[in-house]
Formats: structure tokens, sequence, C-alpha cells
């Protein structure tokens, strides 16, 4: 029960990645917001762990707007008081279009990168004040392995994610909220297997030292240690959930 009587805000949390930790974080004790555009998913999922004897509440989000992330902010110190964990997940990846970068239609480029580089930015500070109030928090957010992969505009826009989360940990570390990252390997979810085809896991995962797809439970107990306060002294990181796939000296 690292988190009760605690708030956090997981976004895209109507499936995949995104709907465990949202499960796990109300398994230990914290009410959750389900920030999701997709209303049907999003209010499974808080239903859910609401039946499962948790909090939850669902909150249609689309993380690209400005304006529907503030009204998320305040729907969550409306219904729990105030917030103080986020997780920010949403991206587009199950379903994206696979271009290069000398094809992609540029609108599509710039809807991209408005929720998958721009939506965690949007999303932070929507409830960082909250935050603040309530003596500080701690924010993950959702990067991959891609990033350091020259991985076209997916890569792209992980990797500014991770600029974007160095230089969120440097502002608010003196208001007392912790900002790291996780960058998942090849994960065995719905999404992967929609975009990833089968010969190129193989081959991908044939390649790393711990020769197994990860689970989306290696991704939760890495999120939930970044929160909770066996990471308090650490802020401003990017962990590699991958197997081995990626080694940085």
């Amino acid at each position: 029960m690292r988190f009760e009587d605690k708030v956090a805000v997981v976004t895209g949390a109507g499936g995949g990645i995104g709907e465990a930790y949202a499960k796990a974080l109300a398994s230990e004790g914290a009410a959750v917001v389900v920030a999701e555009i997709n209303a049907d998913q999003g209010g499974r999922v808080a239903r859910e762990i609401q039946e499962s004897g948790g909090r939850a509440e669902f909150v249609q989000t689309d993380v690209s707007d400005e304006e529907s992330t503030l009204a998320m902010g305040k729907a969550a110190t409306d219904a729990f008081g105030g917030v103080d964990y986020l997780i920010n997940n949403a991206a587009i990846y199950g379903g994206m279009e696979l271009h290069s970068l000398l094809t992609v239609p540029m609108d599509y480029y710039r809807n991209f990168m408005s929720v998958n580089q721009d939506g965690a930015l949007l999303v932070t500070r929507a409830v960082y004040k909250s935050m603040v109030e309530r003596g500080g928090g701690a924010i993950v957010n959702q990067s991959s392995t891609a990033a350091w992969m020259g991985a076209g505009y997916y890569g792209i826009a992980k990797l500014a994610l991770h600029a974007t989360t160095q230089s969120l940990a440097r502002e608010l570390g003196p208001r007392g909220i912790r900002v790291n990252a996780i960058a998942p390997g090849p994960t065995d979810t719905e999404a992967t297997r929609k975009v990833v085809p089968e010969f190129i896991k193989d081959q991908l995962v044939s390649s790393m030292p711990l020769s197994r797809m990860g689970t989306v439970e290696d991704m939760v107990g890495a999120a939930l240690f970044l929160l909770s306060d066996d990471a308090s002294w650490i802020t401003g990181q990017i962990l590699a959930v991958d197997g081995g796939q990626i080694m940085r000296t």
C-alpha cells in the first residue's frame, strides 16, 4: 500500500500498459484518474477498478488539447482533492501509420507529435500546481527504446520526451516534484502485436541478453518504483526496461 491516500493520474489508461498502471496503483491504495480519449475503454477500466474495491474516476482526455488537459486536472481535484502522481502514458502507437520521414504527410506528422511529444508537457502543466500544494509528487513519462534507435518520427517523439523529462526535473525539483521516464523495450501488448511484424519481434528478442518479450508487469514494477518513496532521490533519469536491448555507457 505504497500509495494509500494518494491520487494518481494515468493518461492513456484505457488499455495495454496504461491500464496495468492504473490498476496497479489502485491495488496499492491510490485513487486513480483514468485519463483516456476512448470513452468506452476508459469507462471500463474505471468501473473494473471500482468493482474490485478501488477508487477511480474516468475523465475523457485529449492530451494534445490544452483545454482538455486543464479540464482533466480540475476534474481530478474535484473528485479526489488533488493530484500526487502522474504517469504520462498516452501516445499514438497501436494502429499508427508507418511512413518514412521523407514521405509522412505533414498533417499526420504534426498530429502525431502533438500527442506523443507535447501531450506529456500539457498534462504536467495541468496538474503540477496541485502536486505543489499537496507537498510535492512524482511523474513518470512513458518513453521507448525507439528513442535511441533512429526509429523515425516515433523515435524522434520519444527522444524529445527524454529532454522534456530532464528539463521538467530541473524546473520542478525545487518544488518537490520528481520527474523520470521509463523506456520499454519490445513488450507484448495488443498494440505491439498490431504494429510490429512477428519476424521483426523475433529478430529483436534473439539479439537481447534476456531473450524474451517484455510484459506489462515488467513496466508496472519499474514505474511504481519511480513513483514511490523508494526512489525519493532519483530524478531526471531514463530507465530502460528492455531485457538489455540498449546498453549505454
